[in-house]
């Protein structure tokens, strides 16, 4: 059973989203708020799988949201529900530590299988904004962040295990998904994840995912 927590401070839009949910025998909602504070308050006290959270809302945005979860290490995978699709806001979110990516004008449509990605520890991103990672990621010239595109040679210095784990961030594994998928530790994911950062001249799991994606390791799914 998936547990989930909705933040949204549209009610009618909350109730639509908890109506298809219920739908699902392996989906239950929890609980649901309309602020930012909610949020934080919601998933410290239950702990769900999924957060699915509005990216606009009256007291702060979701980055911030996403980003004080995170750091502190509350459990939630974190869908972003949103009316926009620009890709820095993407690739923003996608840094902040949010798995997934739903377009409000097909929300309903493809939020059960947008939960069931995240909860699983992979990326869901609706199918324009899919495209729009993908455009990005393979033009370098738009990018500003030079860190984000090295010389397509830079992955040579990376062992076996790491290209291996690099592919597996590309296609949106957690590093707890990365230890289970490899049957390892997730300490020694986070060490390998440092080295990548490292010898590939990163910063962040967004350009991670960039650079993957660039050089053939993994591929962005648009499926619903």
């Amino acid at each position: 059973m998936i547990t989930v927590v909705i933040v949204d401070d549209h009610p009618i839009v909350r109730a639509g989203m908890r109506a298809v949910l219920e739908r699902c025998d392996d989906i239950r909602v929890l609980a649901e708020g309309g602020t930012g504070g909610e949020a934080l308050r919601l998933v410290a006290e239950h702990r769900p799988d999924v957060l699915v959270l509005d990216i606009n809302l009256p007291d702060q945005n979701g980055i911030k949201v996403t980003r004080k979860i995170k750091a502190a290490r509350l459990p939630a995978a974190i869908l972003i529900l949103t009316a926009h699709d620009e890709a820095a806001l993407v690739f923003d979110l996608l840094e902040s530590g949010a798995l997934g990516y739903v377009l409000k004008d097909e929300a309903l449509e493809t939020l059960a299988n947008a939960v069931r990605a995240v909860a699983a520890g992979k990326n869901w991103l609706s199918p324009s904004v899919a495209s729009q990672v993908i455009h990005r990621a393979l033009t370098p010239q738009e990018d500003s962040n030079p860190s984000a595109h090295p010389p397509s040679s830079a992955d040579a210095s990376l062992t076996a295990r790491e290209k291996e784990i690099l592919a597996l961030l590309g296609q949106g594994l957690d590093n707890t998904a990365i230890a289970e998928r490899l049957s390892i530790t997730k300490r020694t994911v986070q060490n390998h994840v440092s080295n990548i950062y490292g010898k590939l001249a990163l910063t962040s799991r967004a350009e991670a995912v960039l650079y993957a994606l660039r050089h053939g390791l993994a591929q962005v799914s648009d499926d619903a």
